[in-house]
């Protein structure tokens, strides 16, 4: 009986800790000031414009890039299919194989990386 009640008096404490944790937690994000925002001078906006503009640009050329990929494999499976259909043995097959990995390879390679978005000074 008296273990009982030591540990509904330890769980009883923890609640109240937790809870009193809680609620000061909530009271932190309570009082964190609001930042306004600054009106950016005429060098920053044009710095900002320009690298919007650059992100665009390079944005535009990693689609295009993608399309261009995706057409090169396309037509590399098609290659595929019919180098297999054609293959008599063992080894024609892994050359055809080989050989749609190495085109795939080929053209993920012209795809450049994702643009960074410009960031508002």
């Amino acid at each position: 009986m008296n273990k009982v009640v030591k540990s509904g008096t330890v769980i009883i404490a923890a609640v109240a800790l937790s809870v009193a944790g809680a609620t000061g937690s909530f009271a932190d994000t309570a009082s964190t000031p609001v930042v306004n925002k600054v009106k950016l001078t005429s060098e920053q906006k044009v710095a900002f414009e320009a690298a919007k503009a650059q992100f665009q640009a390079a944005q535009t050329a990693r689609q295009a890039a993608i399309a261009t990929a995706k057409a090169a494999i396309a037509t590399a499976k098609s290659t595929f299919a019919v180098a297999q259909a054609a293959a008599t043995t063992k080894e024609a097959h892994q050359a055809a194989r080989a050989a749609l990995k190495a085109s795939i390879a080929a053209a993920r390679a012209g795809i450049p990386a994702k643009p960074i978005k410009p960031v508002r000074p």
